[in-house]
C-alpha cells in the first residue's frame, strides 16, 4: 500500500522491450535507502517489484496487463518517473489510501495558473469518473490529490507550488498521459451494495407478457 506522497523523481536508464512486457532500469537515491529485492515501488503510481539493486538504481518488469492499462509502454530512456517505497507501519498517512493497481489513463487537457496554485484539467472515461467525487482523492501518476471539479467528461485539481516542484507534473503538457487510480473506498462500496441489488426480486410482469396474454 501506498499514500500518494511522492519520495523523489526517478529517471529512466535503460528499457528492456519483450514481445508483451519491459524491464525497466530506474536511477533513483532516496527509495534506494532500505530497498530490498522483492520490495514493491510505485512507478508514475503503478506498483512495481524490484528485480535488482544496482549502483543509485533498481530494476522492475512490466507485465502486459500493466502496459496494456498504463502509460509506462510510452516511457523512454532519459524520462522521469515519480517514485515512492510501500508505507511503513510506523509512518505518517501523509496522502489516501492508494493501492497501485490503476484504474487507467486519462489525458491532460489544460493547464492554468491561479495565483500560486496551478490547475489541470484531465479527460478521463465514464468508467472512472462514477467513481470520481468532488473534494474527493485521486491518484494521478502516483500523487495524491483532491479533486476540485467534476464535470460530464472530465475532472480538475488545483496544485500547491511544492507538489508541482517535487513531481513530474512540472513537466506535464496538454495532451499528456497520465495515470489515474479512483479512490478505492468507493470501489468497495459499490461492491457490497451490487449483490443486494441483485438479491431483489425481479418481476415476471413484462409488456410482452401482457401481449401474449391478451392484455
Amino acid at each position: 500500500m501506498f499514500t500518494g506522497i511522492v519520495e523523489e523523481i526517478g529517471t529512466i536508464r535503460s528499457i528492456r522491450r519483450g514481445a508483451h512486457s519491459s524491464a525497466l532500469t530506474i536511477g533513483a537515491d532516496v527509495v534506494l535507502g532500505d530497498l530490498k529485492v522483492g520490495d514493491s515501488v510505485a512507478v508514475n503510481g503503478v506498483c512495481l517489484t524490484a528485480t535488482a539493486l544496482l549502483d543509485g538504481a533498481f530494476t522492475a518488469d512490466v507485465m502486459h496487463e500493466t502496459l496494456d492499462r498504463s502509460s509506462l509502454g510510452a516511457l523512454s530512456v532519459g524520462s522521469h518517473v515519480n517514485l515512492e517505497r510501500a508505507m511503513a507501519a510506523d509512518g505518517r498517512f501523509g496522502g489516501h489510501i492508494v493501492s497501485g493497481h490503476i484504474d487507467g489513463t486519462g489525458t491532460i487537457l489544460s493547464l492554468r495558473r491561479d495565483d500560486n496554485a496551478v490547475w489541470y484539467t484531465v479527460s478521463a472515461s465514464p468508467a472512472l469518473l462514477r467513481y470520481i467525487v468532488e473534494k474527493g482523492s485521486i491518484t494521478i501518476d502516483g500523487i495524491s490529490l483532491t479533486v476540485a471539479r467534476v464535470e460530464t467528461d472530465r475532472f480538475s485539481i488545483s496544485a500547491i507550488p511544492h507538489t508541482v516542484a517535487v513531481t513530474i507534473l512540472s513537466e506535464k503538457h496538454p495532451g499528456d498521459t497520465v495515470n489515474l487510480e479512483t479512490d478505492i473506498i468507493g470501489k468497495y462500496v459499490e461492491k457490497l451494495l451490487r449483490p443486494q441489488e441483485a438479491a431483489q426480486p425481479q418481476s415476471k410482469l413484462t409488456w410482452e407478457f401482457l401481449a401474449q396474454n391478451g392484455f
